[in-house]
């Protein structure tokens, strides 16, 4: 039995293309987050909401600081912050009854991965031009070339495989210990779910933004020449 069949069952078809339930609850998680910022825009929050917002803002702004210069922190704060909020509640939905979290599909992870791989070099090429970008490749020697490259496809695939792996592997040992203990131990093991949920969230985000700051980092060749510069 493969991944399609056992977790991304077939919801219904638009023509020869399969909607499945992983893409349906993204599409509600999406929804949700929209629904949530256009309700706040409209409506004035709450002093304690909107203390809490402002709090989870500062948090990540914070863990953003603590790995890039604080010229790049604004710039790539609202890609990253949506990274780490949407896979946190991808995570969770699993603790939904009928439901299952998106993340333990493959393909979901795989375009998360494959989001973080373009976002890197978006953030790179725009904060440095594609010239001077891709030509950290060849550094020190064109002969690393072939290994810079594949160790950009191998990051990309451990990161989906990471998430995949650790999200299924929740939901199958907190169904195995549901099937022999019954319902007499939920609440631990819902703790124990949200925990590794926030856990799983937090390393998808710093390993993306750890990507994210190889690139923005300047190359050996461009510290030398800024080294020349100085008086």
């Amino acid at each position: 039995m493969n991944n399609t069949e056992s977790v991304a069952d077939s919801v219904f078809q638009i023509g020869p293309l399969a909607i499945s339930t992983t893409v349906v609850t993204t599409w509600g998680v999406m929804l949700g987050f929209m629904l949530l910022s256009l309700l706040l825009r409209v409506s004035r929050p709450s002093s304690r909401l909107q203390n809490l917002l402002e709090a989870v803002v500062v948090a990540i702004e914070g863990a953003i600081a603590e790995v890039l210069p604080p010229t790049s922190v604004r710039r790539v704060l609202p890609f990253v912050a949506s990274l780490w909020l949407f896979v946190l509640v991808a995570n969770l939905v699993g603790l939904i009854p009928e439901l299952h979290a998106p993340t333990r599909d493959l393909s979901a992870t795989a375009a998360l991965a494959v989001l973080v791989f373009g976002s890197t070099h978006w953030f790179g090429i725009r904060d440095r031009g594609w010239r001077r970008h891709f030509r950290h490749y060849a550094e020190p020697s064109v002969i690393l070339l072939p290994f810079h490259i594949i160790s950009e496809f191998t990051r990309t695939l451990a990161l989906a495989i990471r998430l995949f792996g650790n999200i299924i592997s929740l939901e199958m040992a907190a169904l195995l210990v549901l099937l022999i203990a019954g319902f007499l131990v939920p609440v631990p093991l819902l703790m124990l779910h949200v925990i590794e949920a926030v856990v799983q969230a937090y390393i998808f985000g710093m390993l993306a933004l750890i990507y994210i700051a190889g690139a923005l980092e300047p190359t050996e060749s461009e510290e030398s020449a800024m080294s020349k510069e100085q008086p």
